[in-house]
């Protein structure tokens, strides 16, 4: 269930990354797969714990390569415990749909990158999340939940300008580089939920549709690979933005 392109986002072994609000740690794990020297950072303690066993399992699997790293840590995403520059590629796979203060997160992520590194952000595409919002109150009012609806215009906008200099000069702005979109399977799912209710686990479409998304995960059938690569463009649940800050 990765969001982001590894290879679009230029990620090399050895590469410095940070996950930043990695949740249950499928970009992070991917990450360390490829031989990264990874931090998964989050501000649940309890899902890092979780995190944190996972990378020890994985090392001792034998997953990983020799020399890659990994390690979580606690924070806030307004005020991230790293220096300037720290990382080489730093990804924030929806997250910033949750935070009020937006602008301030985006400034620590640009913050926190190295010149001549690679931002991935992903958020809830505009039209699938306005119908979600559509059909049901309770998909966007339960705590913790999303609180707002993003155009890849504004992101784009506030992620530029959030690289600027003091003086507002655009001189090291970051560079937006393309933009993908991804789980087109899974947005059809989330309308029937928000039509259903959000809670209704048990409704016969719900069920019904919840059943092949895990078949999709576990198996990745040729044809559910088919219909991901059509719908993906045309109703993908999630939209990723890539950025590079100038050297």
């Amino acid at each position: 269930m990765l969001t982001v392109d590894f290879d679009r986002l230029g990620l090399r072994p050895g590469d410095r990354v940070l996950d930043m609000g990695c949740g249950a740690g499928r970009h992070a794990f991917e990450m360390y797969k490829r031989g990264a020297d990874v931090i998964a950072f989050d501000q649940d303690a309890d899902e890092l714990a979780t995190v944190r066993e996972w990378f020890a399992a994985m090392r001792e699997a034998g997953e990983v390569p020799a020399g890659a790293e990994a390690d979580v840590k606690e924070g806030d995403a307004l005020a991230l415990p790293f220096a300037d520059g720290e990382f080489d590629r730093v990804v924030a796979a929806e997250v910033l749909e949750h935070i009020h203060a937006d602008v301030d997160a985006i400034k620590e992520l640009v913050r926190v990158l190295r010149p001549g590194g690679t931002l991935a952000i992903s958020v809830p595409r505009w039209l699938p999340e306005v119908i979600n919002w559509k059909l049901s109150d309770d998909y966007h009012h339960a705590e913790g939940g999303h609180i707002r609806i993003y155009t890849s215009e504004e992101l784009v906008d506030k992620v530029t300008k959030a690289g600027r200099s003091n003086d507002g000069t655009p001189g090291d702005a970051m560079v937006f580089t393309g933009k993908d979109h991804a789980h087109g399977l899974h947005t059809p799912y989330w309308w029937i939920k928000c039509a259903v209710g959000v809670t209704n686990d048990e409704h016969p479409l719900a069920k019904g549709y919840h059943r092949l998304l895990v078949w999709e995960i576990m198996k990745n059938p040729k044809a559910l690979q088919y219909a991901g690569k059509v719908l993906d463009p045309l109703i993908g649940k999630s939209m990723v933005l890539y950025f590079r800050k100038p050297s």
